[in-house]
């Protein structure tokens, strides 16, 4: 007989991350200023699921006998309960070696596997069965023993080694980040510096305007593609996740194998630039692609975008399918985007459209979204690894945070203008991108089945942001050939994925793209390694002829202002 699964097992994963993963909560959360930490909290949900389970007394009854037959095999040590693969909260041999400890995990487990059983048994509606496991969720992770000193065995042994020091300066960190009302930090942000040894390809802008800099990178090969690739970064994160470090960085990368870069790096918007919205952005892409082809000396461009970024250009290309002008685009890439997200928990699982409507004007009375808000939903909504993870390191083990380039960059927060937030905002509740003519971009009805241009999709298997079944109905919305890549990392680890001998990196791919999701993924096939060198490839398929390399950048319209990364990446 096979072990029972944990509760992270048992758990529908899929329905929790696309409630998760919604994007009116994350911007409605911001806004508000719950944080994340306000969907704990859901009476009006709790209050259904009781009276549903009232209803239903002898499954209550069973599932409570049958917890506690649970825990009295646990209590004799006939329990063969094991935490998911992967948990890294128990990773200390003593949960598995100390009679002790085995127990106290195994008990939790069992608590948290009826506590899954029993919202099943509710039968509740889809949006309240949502609310219920986000925060029922929430609350068990914070209970977790691995949380809390006296039953944590790597923070005991600690605690003995030093003597209790260790929870003395964690305590005067706890109360520094209490003071400061912060989230424990999870980077050690002194060991990095933009320019300095983040976003490091060398490169020059030579194109700035009130919305974005255009960076141009120099040519790391003798001959070059004719087509450029623009690339178009998300709004609410910096564009140097692309362009990380020195062999962890995209661009490096494709300039490697011949490939001519543009990267746009929007301004950090403030309070004076309130009105930017999707049309603002739309026409910086615009502007930024006619610069590149005009730089380069071609007619169109590879577009590549990442996240949000990747809303706009899909719009953006709506909007030129709509004029006739579909050629100026050789192909689109994107990345971990979700264009319909009608199944990911979006159509007002938790956000009705008047708390939307008091998410707007809250920041339009600001100007923005304050970039801090939008990252602590963000870190609210992976808790075990970027929250308790380092309330155990920071304030038990009185660790200083990890040095981590991606981390850092997480933590490099940019505000989102009023505009940009309130279209984002009624984009998501609305999900009126996926049908034809409902949404209007630069005048434009956009119909992305006009679109009928080669995709690349990329999404990661284990993404809480954008779950990937949602990446992948991409390929449904718009024209023309898509090849999905199904990489096994989640939303940030899907992006900064090199090759290397020792990578256990692998991802799927399949030969066609079916309507139905898990006949693709019954057809797709494993391969070993980063997809770069499969996106390399299609890319060059899609770039023209080369030319010798120019070593001059900018042009005599678009003179170099200054050197890459430029001024806009740096604004906090």
């Amino acid at each position: 007989m096979s072990p029972p699964t944990s509760s992270a097992e048992a758990r529908p994963r899929g329905a929790a991350a696309g409630a998760r993963a919604a994007l009116d909560v994350m911007l409605t959360d911001a806004a508000t200023d719950h944080g994340g930490a306000g969907r704990f909290l859901a009476p009006g949900a709790a209050a259904k699921m009781a009276g549903a389970l009232a209803r239903h007394p002898t499954r209550v009854a069973s599932r409570v006998g049958g917890l506690g037959a649970e825990l009295a095999r646990v209590t004799a040590g006939r329990c063969d309960r094991r935490p998911v693969k992967g948990d890294r909260r128990f990773t200390d041999p003593a949960w598995e070696g100390s009679w002790l400890f085995r127990r106290l995990l195994q008990a939790y487990l069992a608590i948290d596997d009826t506590a899954d059983a029993l919202i099943s048994d509710a039968q509740l509606d889809w949006r309240t069965e949502r609310q219920v496991r986000f925060a029922l969720g929430n609350v068990l992770d914070a209970l977790a023993p691995t949380n809390y000193a006296i039953s944590n065995p790597t923070v005991i042994k600690e605690t003995v080694d030093q003597g209790g020091a260790n929870l003395i300066r964690g305590s005067r960190r706890l109360l520094r980040d209490v003071a400061r009302g912060q989230l424990p930090a999870s980077v050690d942000t002194s060991k990095f510096e933009v320019g300095g040894n983040l976003a490091l390809t060398p490169g020059a802008v030579v194109l700035r305007t009130e919305l974005f800099e255009l960076i141009q990178y120099r040519p790391q090969a003798k001959r070059v593609y004719q087509t450029p690739l623009l690339i178009v970064p998300p709004t609410i994160n910096k564009y140097y996740i692309l362009d990380l470090a020195p062999r962890r960085s995209v661009v490096e990368h494709l300039l490697s194998h011949g490939h001519q870069v543009f990267m746009v790096s929007w301004r950090n918007p403030d309070e004076h630039q309130s009105d930017f919205d999707l049309d603002s952005y739309a026409e910086a892409v615009l502007e930024a692609r006619a610069a590149a082809t005009a730089i380069a000396g071609a007619q169109e461009v590879n577009l590549a975008a990442a996240c949000s970024g990747g809303l706009i250009t899909a719009g953006v290309l709506g909007h030129l399918a709509a004029e006739g002008r579909l050629g100026e685009v050789a192909s689109l890439t994107l990345l971990v985007c979700a264009l319909d997200n009608e199944q990911a928990g979006t159509t007002a699982a938790f956000t009705t459209r008047e708390v939307a409507a008091a998410a707007i004007a809250q920041s339009a009375r600001k100007g923005y979204l304050e970039g801090s808000a939008l990252a602590g939903v963000f870190a609210w909504l992976r808790p075990n690894d970027m929250i308790w993870n380092y309330v155990v390191n920071n304030y038990l083990l009185g660790k200083d945070p990890p040095a981590f380039d991606i981390l850092y960059w997480n933590q490099d927060a940019v505000r989102l203008a009023a505009g940009l937030h309130r279209d984002f905002l009624m984009l998501a509740l609305e999900n009126s991108i996926t049908r034809a003519n409902d949404l209007e971009i630069l005048g434009s009805g956009i119909d992305l089945a006009r679109v009928d241009l080669d995709s690349y999709i990329v999404a990661g298997s284990n993404d809480h942001i954008v779950p990937w079944r949602n990446a992948y109905r991409g390929t449904q919305l718009l024209g023309g050939e898509s090849r999905f890549i199904l990489s096994t990392s989640g939303h940030i680890q899907a992006l900064i994925n090199p090759p290397s001998p020792d990578s256990r990196s692998s991802y799927r791919v399949a030969a066609d793209n079916p309507a139905d999701v898990e006949t693709w993924l019954e057809h797709a096939v494993t391969k070993q390694g980063s997809w770069w060198p499969d996106y390399t490839e299609w890319l060059r398929k899609h770039s023209g002829q080369t030319r010798v390399a120019s070593q001059s950048l900018g042009s005599k319209v678009h003179k170099p202002i200054a050197d890459a990364p430029g001024s806009y990446v740096l604004a906090r």
